[in-house]
Formats: C-alpha cells, structure tokens, sequence
C-alpha cells in the first residue's frame, strides 16, 4: 500500500489543487484559526486562480450580509468608496481583524482591479439592527408606504434598547413577547414585491436575517446546539440564495473549518450540531469540494476575552494524538494532502483530535477549549498544512465602535 506520506504535495501546487477541485460549483476553503496570515493568503491565491482559471463569480465570506455588501459595491466598482480600506469601514465591532486585516485588504484590491462583476457577500447574522435600518432605508426609496409598516412592525424591538442579547433574554423568559409574528410579515411583504434588482435582493436577504436573528437570540438561551445550528442553516440558506440569484453562479466560501469541514465526521455532529460543509454536501453533493487547513505552532492574532484587543498569541505546539502533531511527525514542513479518491490516505478516517482557534484563543486550557474529535478523512476532501504560522496583521487593535449589536461569532468564538 502507498506510503501516504509518498502522496503530499507542495502546498502551493495549484494545479494539483485545481484538478481536485475539478467542475465542482461550491468551493469551501476554511481555516484553524481566525487570524493566521498563511489561511488568509492561501485562501486569497486560491480564490484567484478559481476566479480567473474556472469562472467563479462570488465569494461568500463569514461575515455580516451588511457590512460584506459594501464591500461587494466596491469591487464591482459601483459604490463611492475610492479605497479598498474605506469599503471595509463598515467592520467597526469586535473582532474587526477578521476582515480588516492585510490579507484582506489585499484581496479586495485585487478584486476592484480585476474588475469583472465578481462579488463578495456575507453570509453571517449578528447584524439585526443594522439590516433592519437597511429594509427600511430601501423602502424609503421605493415605497415609502411599505417603509411606514416595516417600521411599526420592526418597533417590536424598541424595548430591548437596541440589545440583541437583551432581548433573548426578556422573550425566551416571558419578560415580553416575541417580534416573530411581525418579522415574518415584513419579509413576506418583501418578497411579494420581488423584482429581479440587486437593490432588493440586497433588502429582502435583509429582512431574512432579521427574522433569523431573532429566532437565533431566542435560542442562545435554549443550549449552544440550537443557536449554533440556526447560525449555520442562515449561512447555508444565504448561500443558495446566492447561488438563485447571481446567473451562472460559482462560489467560493471562506469561513472556519468548524463550519465548513463536514460537521458528521466529528463529535460535535454526534452532540446534534449540523453545519454549512454538511449541508452543502447533503444539497449539491459532488458539485462540492471542503478544504481545510491546519498548523502545528506559530502566532495568531486573536483576544483573550470578548471585545479584548488583538494581540499577537504565540500556538502552543500541538497536543499528543491530533493530526496536527502527526503532520509535524511527518518532518515535511507545509504541504498539500488530498483526501477525495486518495486510497493511501484511509488511516486518516480513524478519528483524531483536531485543533479549532477561534476570536478568542486560550491556550491555558489548550485542550479543553480548542480541541475536538473528527475523521480527518470524511470531514474534508483535502487539507493544506502549514506547520508553523504567523499571525494575520490586524489594522488595528481595538474594535472602531463598540454597539449593542452581538460580536461575530458569539458565543461560539468561531
């Protein structure tokens, strides 16, 4: 049997990279951590190739539908922001470095340059008030009636004081009643009015994470399982829309590993957890390729609470029994594994620890809080290893402006 060490490649071999990838329609490109250099740069060079070499049109990004949008109006080139920084302005909240980091603000120049329609989209929820303002600034503009309801029906939320948390809180309690009753119905509205515009595709996807938010901080109160699958079945359902709505549509996803490696390979998906890798499987199956990342030690940049500074962390090195300490066991530095169709590689379906960062990194309680079970092998189609890492440079340390709005990622911190 071949040696599977004999089957790894240069991490940069694109070529090798695009061949798995294939004709596939959805691109899932993760990360270990949330503020790695290496992730974000490869993820940025792979999309490249993918955009210029395969056609694909849209890259959909871990981030708030809003803030990601104004970003999107800057790279297809109709929005009035002259600057790659000045279209990520709208990342005030912790964690900012997320997305406004160098890597970052690298890629979206290059996007504006290449100057193609390509789009890049958010697909997370933690911005409930925010989307509100957006439905209703929309409505001002072309039915100013509808914008009188939308706002009597989004009043529902008033009494929270613009605190998302606040609100689970007082509804899952019984302190006051739900806003659902009147968020179904703005969006309802919303969608009877369709027209094909990218103006109120842009509402209406809104007005759905209005309505999904809602329910998501209702649940936060209910067990991390029911929050954690609602957040992922909006990212997933965000998608598909994209993919309804943009002609021809090919997209390349970034988010964490621990949402986009098929959460039924782990021990979070035998607790009940589902996330977008696996639904994206379930619905498209072969017209789907999941590449994950890991690393052995380095820096990261990440906080060490919520709405704490980046700081610079050193990795500690990887614990006995994870696939990132047998990766460095290897002795062959950064590489490229593929998974998909790679006979030498079935030792990996034997579950490992594998190692998840998030905004937050811990390393005090290393095991505890950034380890979990998973088969490598059916979680992802391939992986890419680098074995020691350096942190993504933040723009800065602290977050711009501190809201009532939930930072991204809570609770989970990925």
């Amino acid at each position: 049997m071949t040696d599977i060490r004999d089957t790894l490649r240069p991490v940069d071999d694109f070529d090798s990279i695009l061949r798995l990838i294939g004709n596939a329609r959805f691109v899932l490109i993760g990360e270990a951590t949330h503020g790695t250099h290496e992730f974000y740069a490869m993820r940025a060079a792979i999309t490249e190739r993918l955009i210029t070499e395969k056609g694909f049109n849209a890259v959909a990004v871990e981030a708030d539908w809003p803030d990601a949008y104004r970003v999107n109006r800057f790279v297809r080139g109709i929005s009035d922001d002259n600057e790659a920084i000045d279209a990520l302005g709208d990342f005030k909240r912790f964690p900012t470095w997320m997305w406004r980091n160098a890597d970052v603000l690298d890629f979206i120049g290059w996007l504006r340059d290449y100057g193609r329609g390509v789009g890049f989209y958010g697909l997370d929820l933690y911005s409930l008030y925010a989307s509100i303002a957006h439905v209703i600034e929309y409505l001002d503009q072309v039915d100013p009636e509808a914008a009188k309801r939308a706002r009597y029906r989004y009043s529902c939320f008033e009494h929270a004081g613009e605190d998302p948390q606040a609100y689970g809180y007082a509804t899952t309690f019984g302190i006051t009643q739900s806003c659902e009753d009147e968020v179904v119905k703005q969006l309802i509205e919303l969608r009877r009015a369709r027209d094909d515009s990218d103006d109120h595709f842009f509402a209406e996807q809104n007005a759905r994470l209005v309505l999904n938010a809602e329910r998501y901080y209702r649940s936060m109160f209910s067990g991390r399982v029911s929050s954690w699958n609602l957040r992922d079945q909006h990212m997933a359902e965000t998608l598909t829309a994209l993919a309804n709505h943009i002609p021809n549509a090919k997209i390349v996803l970034w988010e964490h590993n621990s949402h986009l490696g098929d959460a039924r390979a782990t021990e979070m998906g035998r607790q009940g957890e589902l996330n977008v890798g696996q639904l994206v499987r379930e619905r498209y199956g072969d017209d789907a390729r999941l590449i994950g990342f890991t690393t052995h030690s380095g820096t990261v940049t990440a906080a060490s609470e919520w709405d704490g500074p980046a700081e610079r962390k050193n990795v500690r090195p990887a614990i006995r029994e994870s696939y990132e300490l047998l990766f460095h066991e290897w002795q062959r530095g950064d590489f490229y594994l593929p998974l998909r169709g790679n006979e030498a590689a079935a030792p990996l379906e034997n579950p490992l620890l594998e190692r998840a960062i998030g905004v937050i990194y811990l390393p005090q309680s290393e095991r505890a809080s950034h380890y979990f079970y998973a088969s490598l092998l059916r979680q992802f189609d391939a992986v890419l290893h680098y074995d020691v890492t350096r942190a993504v440079e933040p723009l800065e340390r602290w977050e711009r402006e501190h809201t009532a709005e939930v930072p991204e990622t809570f609770p989970s911190t990925l």
